[in-house]
């Protein structure tokens, strides 16, 4: 999960293809069947690369501080009722490490993956390149089929292609990339695309891949997406990921820059009740108020723009039908080109929560959108992975206690 402003300012509507001429996708053999899962970030992310000019990691590459699901905890997600975990993975320390120290990361992204598959739950693997970093970017990856890094990118894709499909390929997918930077409906991304498929494809005939739209996978990066040159990769699922509305999932965002207003958001409602917003922008003013490392013009003009993105927020009295609406363009893609709904993924979806780093949304009004997103991508027809198991926006709290109204939120039950 990558928000930015040009994902959000990307209206999740109209469709960029043609609508009545539009030929059903050609049949093929059947995805792995996936109907609700969770992301294990950041098990296989947050690295320890070196600051320019320098462009490799130490070692081992990966924080050891980072929080890891320990294999109670995948066995606790599987009693919950989530049937496939989705495993988020840099690519920044596949690539830059060669030889011995290659093979020893790929024994344990091996190992994980065979944790996981201990419980029962599948696996869906997704190459997430870190734009944090300053030179395995996902622009230097493949912001296009000439990027400098892309035919190392290729040829990991097809190596974790053949792990995965060792592991069976009733058990284990494929997602080749996060959240691409093109613009929606771009061809360069379209190019790029099939050439990850076709890599993936080579490497393991009936291995499930996921393909998604560009512009951060936005509902209208997928719907601008022409399926039919990518039949020929079936078994093939298609993802996008959803954060509608972003002034609710990511209030209290610190690390959105560009649009630094988002840091004081906290108590946004949901549902949008327009009587709580005076409530909300008391919330707003208070937290402002405690923070006395801001200028004062600062804090003044991220002021004004909150009190314009909550009167629309209010107008638009966000709820259950709000959101069926923004996912409506996808089953109306998924219609037009054949596509059973039951082979579109909703791949994330979250908002982030108050906790001792974040101050954000509250507990109530967190899980009651989770759960109101949840409904809307199952009476769709779609299956969802929720972003994610660990940090701000986790289902667990950094001592491995899982929040029993998320389970709830959910439509999760069982042993905790």
């Amino acid at each position: 999960m990558r928000a930015s402003a040009s994902r959000r300012q990307v209206l999740a509507g109209g469709l960029a293809v043609a609508g009545a001429g539009a030929l059903p996708a050609a049949s093929g053999p059947e995805p792995l069947p996936l109907r609700r899962g969770i992301a294990l970030w950041p098990w296989f992310s947050l690295t320890t690369e070196f600051p320019a000019p320098r462009i490799d990691y130490a070692w081992p590459p990966f924080q050891a501080d980072r929080p890891v699901p320990t294999r109670d905890d995948l066995r606790r997600l599987a009693g919950l009722g989530f049937d496939f975990a989705r495993l988020p993975l840099d690519p920044g320390p596949f690539v830059a490490f060669t030889g011995a120290r290659r093979a020893e990361l790929l024994g344990t992204l091996s190992s994980a993956i065979d944790d996981v598959l201990a419980t029962g739950m599948r696996v869906l693997v997704n190459v997430q390149a870190n734009a944090a970093t300053h030179h395995y970017t996902p622009d230097a990856f493949y912001g296009s089929d000439r990027a400098p890094l892309y035919p190392a990118y290729r040829e990991l894709i097809a190596e974790l292609a053949r792990l995965c499909a060792r592991k069976g390929t009733g058990r284990v997918g494929l997602e080749p990339v996060n959240e691409p930077p093109q613009a929606c409906g771009a061809g360069a991304w379209n190019r790029v695309q099939t050439g990850l498929l076709t890599a993936a494809r080579d490497a393991a005939p009936d291995l499930t891949l996921v393909a998604t739209g560009a512009c951060g996978s936005l509902v209208s990066g997928l719907t601008a997406l022409d399926p039919a040159s990518f039949a020929r990769f079936a078994p093939l699922l298609y993802t996008f990921h959803f954060y509608e509305p972003y002034l609710f999932s990511h209030q209290g965002a610190t690390w959105l820059t560009e649009e630094p207003f988002y840091r004081w958001l906290n108590a946004v409602p949901w549902p949008g009740n327009p009587a709580r917003l005076p409530e909300t922008l008391a919330a707003i003013r208070a937290r402002m108020a405690a923070d006395r490392a801001v200028p004062q013009a600062e804090k003044a003009r991220d002021l004004a723009v909150i009190e314009a993105k909550l009167r629309e927020y209010g107008e638009a009295e966000p709820g259950p039908a709000y959101l069926a609406t923004a996912l409506a363009p996808v089953s109306t893609w998924a219609d037009l080109y054949g596509i059973p709904a039951q082979h579109v993924l909703m791949g994330e979806f979250g908002a982030l929560r108050t906790d001792s780093r974040y101050t954000a949304s509250r507990a109530a009004d967190r899980a009651a959108y989770l759960g109101d997103v949840r409904r809307a991508a199952e009476q769709a027809g779609f299956a969802w992975s929720f972003w994610n198991l660990f940090d701000g926006l986790g289902l667990m709290d950094d001592a491995h206690a899982i929040d029993p109204a998320l389970v709830a939120a959910l439509g999760l039950g069982g042993r905790r």
